[in-house]
């Protein structure tokens, strides 16, 4: 797709609206994929004891990998459905607050004492990055989820257990922020890979495919590297779906 649409405003609107059959099984899925998904991630962190590190970026792989695979069922429609019926999950999570086993999976306590609004804007900036993928890059929409969902992932538990070489990074309500430079690389070769499965399994020339998807990597890395806190979910996906349109 184009940077521009060629089509009718209404016409283009249309396509990001769900029939009832679409959000009528979307809707389903969903709801059992947040409870589970939900109900996992706190289990790990309240009966096993892992950290919030790993716990948070579970869910955050598990949930861009879901919303890459009902992308490629339903489309665009479909990807709204699911983004809906996450938030309402997420929300009350948040309205839930402390010492609940869904919030002490997904909220930082470094970010104290503003552990809610780094659950919400994180939420707000991949809706936002999404929809901006999805509008500027439509097919490529999906290499912004993988190497986000895959690579940001593996960024902070990497920088967690092994980042020696850290760095501050800008952040809202005076909370302090670092990444490493540790975290940065796990964000590129794992969005790298997770880029280039994404084209060849889209039906991208393998060749192309390790060229496109190594550049969607390094492009996703160095902009959340230097991404302010709380917002790399926004940037990661613009950039990554950017260069797989760019390139392809």
């Amino acid at each position: 797709m184009n940077l521009i649409s060629t089509l009718p405003p209404g016409e283009y609107i249309q396509r990001f609206l769900p029939g009832a059959d679409t959000a009528a099984m979307v809707t389903a899925l969903t709801i059992v994929y947040a409870f589970v998904a939900f109900t996992l991630t706190a289990h790990l962190k309240t009966r096993r004891g892992v950290r919030t590190a790993y716990t948070r970026k579970t869910f955050h792989f598990l949930t861009f990998t879901t919303a890459s695979l009902i992308q490629i069922r339903w489309g665009v429609p479909g990807v709204m459905v699911f983004g809906m019926v996450m938030s309402g999950f997420v929300f009350y999570t948040v309205a839930r607050g402390d010492g609940h086993p869904w919030f002490e999976a997904l909220g930082r306590p470094t970010d104290a004492p503003h552990r809610a609004m780094f659950i919400i804007v994180p939420l707000i900036t991949t809706a936002f990055g999404g929809l901006i993928s999805n509008v500027l890059f439509s097919r490529f929409a999906y290499i912004g989820y993988l190497v986000c969902g895959w690579g940001d992932a593996v960024g902070e538990p990497v920088g967690t257990r092994w980042g020696k070489h850290t760095y501050r990074v800008p952040s809202l309500g005076g909370v302090k922020a670092v990444r490493s430079l540790e975290g940065s690389a796990a964000v590129f070769v794992v969005g790298a890979v997770a880029a280039v499965a994404g084209l060849i399994a889209g039906g991208v020339e393998p060749r192309a495919a390790m060229f496109v998807g190594v550049s969607c990597g390094l492009a996703g890395a160095l902009v959340e590297a230097v991404s302010n806190h709380g917002l790399d979910n926004l940037t990661t996906q613009i950039a990554a779906s950017f260069v797989a349109w760019w390139l392809l």
